[in-house]
C-alpha cells in the first residue's frame, strides 16, 4: 500500500507532463494546420469522403476514426527517441509527417462523424473526460501565458504581411 502512494506521488507530475507535451505538439500543430484544413474540405475528393463518412454507422466511424489514430499516435514517442539519439531531422521530419497525417485523417473523420460518435456512451463519456481535462489546463496560468505570446506573435506576423509592422522598416514622419 505505502508503495504505491509513493510511486503516485513520483509518476503524477511525470504523467502530467507527458500529457501536456503531448496536447502543447497536437495544439501547435493543429493551429498550424487548420488554415490548410478549411481548404481542402473545399475539394471535391474530400467532399465525396465526407458523405462517405457520414453515410456510416456508429461504431464503424468510431473504427474509422480509432485505427488511424492508433497507428500514428506512437510516432510521437519515436521521434522523441530520433531527436534524443542524435538524429534530429529524421526525429522532427518523423513528428511533423506523422502529426500532419494524424490531423489530417483523424481530425477530419472526428469533425464529419462527431455526431455519430457521441452516440457511443463510452466514447461520449471519455470525450467528455478529455474535453474536461483540457479545459482545466487551458485555465492555469502558464497555459493562458503562452496562448497570449502565440497571438503576440500571430499578430506580429500578420502586422509584417501588410508591411506595417517590420521592426527594420523606418516610419516617415511628414
Amino acid at each position: 500500500m505505502k508503495y504505491r502512494k509513493i510511486l503516485k506521488v513520483i509518476f503524477k507530475p511525470l504523467v502530467v507532463v507527458v500529457a501536456t507535451i503531448y496536447f502543447v505538439i497536437d495544439g501547435v500543430i493543429l493551429a498550424v494546420l487548420r488554415p490548410l484544413l478549411k481548404r481542402i474540405t473545399h475539394l471535391k475528393l474530400f467532399r465525396l469522403i465526407a458523405v462517405w463518412i457520414e453515410s456510416l454507422g456508429p461504431y464503424t466511424t468510431l473504427l474509422l476514426f480509432l485505427i488511424p489514430l492508433i497507428l500514428l499516435e506512437p510516432i510521437k514517442p519515436v521521434s522523441a527517441y530520433l531527436i534524443a539519439s542524435g538524429h534530429f531531422v529524421s526525429g522532427v521530419l518523423a513528428l511533423v509527417l506523422g502529426e500532419v497525417m494524424k490531423i489530417l485523417i483523424v481530425e477530419r473523420v472526428f469533425h464529419i462523424g462527431r455526431p455519430k460518435l457521441m452516440t457511443i456512451p463510452a466514447f461520449a463519456r471519455t470525450y467528455d473526460f478529455v474535453v474536461g481535462w483540457l479545459t482545466w489546463f487551458q485555465a492555469l496560468p502558464p497555459w493562458r501565458a503562452v496562448k497570449r505570446g502565440f497571438a503576440d506573435v500571430k499578430s506580429w506576423m500578420q502586422k509584417l504581411k501588410r508591411g506595417d509592422g517590420s521592426p527594420t522598416r523606418r516610419r516617415r514622419h511628414s
